[in-house]
């Protein structure tokens, strides 16, 4: 892709023909006959059928492992991170025996006081980048947001596809922002796609966003900004899961799934688990294929785990 092409981008699709059919191409490879209705009766089956096998406590350690702790509040200051990174800090090295949270998720201007603080080794630094949560800003900005938060110390940058531009059928605008996310990401630092499922609606544009998103760079697809309701719902993983899969059965390519938007409890924690477990099998069962955005949850899950009320985070 060439650079600077989002200059472009505000011509019309027929204006750019080929670009359509591109765009076109992609879509046919991929099963988009569905119906919300039985995706809804689908995915209730998987968890009506599987939750309680999964309803353990080895899967609740394994959960609290794909977690992270995340922090995007606007009262967010040096102060409370740094409280937030001791806390992690103290958790890990009090529970060697427990699986400590897969990383930490806060705004971008934050990622330099988290790598100077954060004393686990294989914790990811994630940050929102690209103007987050709308992603409503000039491209230029994302990809300078996105290289300054790396050279600050960010191991993973989370994004939010332009979901205006997607539900306009601007799919050539949508697949460039990202590419030139990902051009500031390099190879080494993995980029996650928001794509709002919430603003999304309908489980086809769930799969086309899911589709687009990983034609244009994502090494992860997530749910939500968790700033609009609703945030993850069990329909749209099951979407987004069905799509990692056959992108995978075209590419052999594993493409991970980060689901964050009001995900508290660890019954809605191990519905998810269900369904990427029944959708995409045990190998997306891995910290490095499939996360958790929260902050609540990690509590609930030690409690759970611990049998007693624990507020640590």
């Amino acid at each position: 892709m060439t650079p600077h092409l989002h200059q472009h981008s505000h011509h019309c699709e027929h204006e750019h023909p080929e670009l359509q059919s591109k765009y076109s191409q992609a879509f046919a490879k991929f099963n988009l006959h569905l119906h919300d209705e039985i995706v809804q009766e689908e995915t209730k089956k998987i968890i009506d059928n599987h939750f309680e096998e999964n309803k353990t406590t080895d899967v609740m350690e394994f959960l609290l492992g794909t977690i992270e702790i995340t922090s995007l509040k606007v009262t967010d200051n040096e102060d409370s991170i740094l409280q937030l990174v001791e806390k992690i800090n103290h958790f890990t090295n009090d529970n060697p025996a427990l699986p400590h949270p897969a990383g930490i998720c806060v705004y971008p201007r934050f990622v330099s006081i988290v790598s100077n603080s954060l004393e686990a080794d294989d914790m990811e630094i994630s940050t929102v980048c690209g103007g987050f949560p709308s992603a409503q800003t000039f491209p230029e900005i994302k990809t300078i947001e996105t290289a300054l938060a790396i050279k600050d110390g960010a191991t993973e940058i989370d994004t939010v596809m332009p979901v205006g531009f997607f539900l306009a059928e601007d799919y050539d605008t949508v697949y460039n922002e990202i590419d030139e996310i990902k051009l500031s990401c390099g190879q080494e630092t993995p980029l996650k796609v928001i794509l709002e499922v919430g603003a999304l609606q309908t489980a086809v544009n769930v799969k086309k966003a899911a589709i687009l998103a990983i034609y244009s760079g994502a090494d992860y697809i997530k749910t939500s900004t968790g700033k609009i309701e609703p945030g993850a719902t069990p329909a749209a993983v099951y979407v987004m899961c069905e799509t990692i899969k056959e992108y995978y059965n075209l590419t052999g390519t594993r493409i991970g799934i980060k689901i964050a938007g009001g995900v508290r409890t660890t019954d809605d924690a191990i519905k998810y688990y269900t369904i990427v477990k029944e959708v995409l099998g045990m190998e997306w069962l891995d910290k490095n294929l499939f996360r958790i955005g929260a902050s609540g949850l990690a509590n609930n899950l030690l409690s759970d785990i611990c049998g007693k009320k624990i507020n640590l985070f």
